[in-house]
């Protein structure tokens, strides 16, 4: 299988993972400024998950750049990363309707911390498919990002049943350090100066 149709097919889950989080929405009850208030921890939750999503698919994207082979292990691989993104909607909901209770901050963490492990096995997997000299490999580097994201995911559900804004600060802490663009993949391609 090419690498375009695996590409497509997570293009497409990454989408429709956007969409259902969008429709669980609800319009205020009335069209005014006060009337938006109640929906700012709705309207904060899905702001986070849509970023969450919008970094997964753009360094999806990237990986996929540095993929040579595509192979039984690499499209199992990948299908575990999108069932972990799938269960976003489902816990940006319950989290959103539950705020200020840890075990909903909890389980969005939690999924959080699987998806970033199922995104590392993608890339053992891709690793392992291209054989010696994988450009991933070369790009990966240390990955220090890689590394530091789970620890603080795991402070983060630990922290959710201390003060649960803490650990929901601490999600929105390594969204915004993957918001910053990871070139070592585009470097390591020659697709940047």
């Amino acid at each position: 299988m090419g690498k375009g149709r695996l590409e497509a097919f997570s293009d497409g889950v990454m989408a429709i993972i956007i969409t259902i989080m969008v429709l669980e929405m609800k319009p205020p009850e009335g069209a005014t400024l006060e009337a938006l208030r109640p929906l700012l921890t709705t309207l904060l939750s899905y702001i986070l998950s849509f970023v969450y999503v919008g970094i997964y698919w753009n360094n999806h994207h990237h990986l996929l750049q540095a993929c040579r082979k595509v192979n039984g292990s690499v499209l199992w691989a990948n299908l575990h990363l999108l069932f972990w993104l799938s269960l976003l909607p489902f816990a940006t909901h319950w989290m959103d309707d539950y705020s200020n209770q840890p075990l909903p901050s909890a389980l969005y963490g939690c999924i959080l911390l699987a998806a970033a492990i199922a995104y590392w096995m993608l890339q053992q997997r891709i690793v392992a498919a291209d054989g010696p000299n994988s450009p991933l490999q070369h790009a990966l580097g240390g990955d220090w990002k890689g590394k530091l994201s789970p620890l603080l995911y795991i402070a983060g559900i630990g922290l959710s049943f201390v003060q649960v804004h803490l650990g929901q600060a601490m999600y929105a802490l390594v969204a915004l350090l993957w918001l910053i663009p990871d070139r070592r993949i585009e470097r390591e391609l020659g697709n940047s100066p």
